[in-house]
């Protein structure tokens, strides 16, 4: 387990702070690539996965102190102004509204940029769940498994192995970037392969997390993950009974 990478002039680098800018230059470099298969200008890449991080930054964040408030009664701002706590989909809220938004400001089609930003998204989540496992963040129930790991300086602290989910997560999204690459000229709406394939692969992770049941023996994670499956599956069977140009 790696928190912080090096610290030069005593200053900390964070190995998540390093895997999440991967992320970003691998998501920005795969978008780019898909704009031109649109025809469009690939350095709208940059532009447009600005605003989705910094949307995603604020909807991860206002989510999860809005989330922990709710449920505990802690002080909203204090959550809100913590260094830690953000929410992958707080996170997904706050980037799709903000990437709708880039969209209009810059004129390109939101159905194309929807189909182009899906596979360097996956795959700079993949990266972030490995920079979570380096700083032992996110991780499963306690284990027996050979795979087991202990995180003594993770958030929160274990010496007790347990289910290093956050690999569990990031092997399914390399296995969900691949799918998307190759669906990516036929997809009526990847976007909604994108939503659906997550919120599977976050309901089966969560069976070895340790977030608390809300509902029918549910996490709320799950009952997420199946809202995603359902309007990802539902907006593709729409999309696919339309013409490509009544979309695009």
């Amino acid at each position: 387990m790696y928190p912080i990478l090096w610290e030069p002039f005593g200053f900390p680098i964070s190995t998540f702070g390093v895997m999440m800018a991967l992320g970003f230059l691998a998501a920005t470099w795969i978008t780019a690539r898909h704009l031109e298969d649109f025809g469009l200008d690939p350095d709208l890449a940059t532009t447009m996965l600005l605003y989705c991080m910094a949307g995603g930054v604020v909807g991860a964040k206002l989510y999860y102190a809005v989330d922990v408030a709710w449920r505990t009664g802690a002080p909203f701002l204090d959550l809100l102004l913590a260094r830690e706590g953000i929410t992958w989909y707080g996170g997904l809220i706050g980037g799709t509204l903000a990437a709708v938004a880039g969209c209009l400001a810059h004129g390109v089609p939101v159905w194309v940029f929807s189909q182009c930003v899906c596979t360097g998204a996956a795959v700079g989540q993949a990266l972030g769940r490995v920079g979570c496992f380096l700083v032992g963040d996110d991780y499963g129930q306690p284990t027996d498994v050979p795979w087991g790991v202990a995180f003594p300086k993770g958030a929160p602290p274990t010496t007790e192995p347990v289910h290093p989910t956050q690999l569990y997560e990031a092997a399914w999204l390399v296995l969900v970037a691949a799918w998307l690459w190759r669906r990516r000229q036929r997809s009526p709406f990847l976007f909604g392969e994108y939503l659906a394939l997550n919120g599977a692969g976050r309901f089966f992770v969560e069976l070895v997390r340790v977030n608390p049941r809300v509902a029918l023996g549910l996490t709320e994670p799950q009952w997420i993950g199946l809202g995603l499956v359902a309007f990802g599956l539902v907006g593709w069977a729409y999309l696919r009974t339309r013409p490509r140009s009544a979309v695009a």
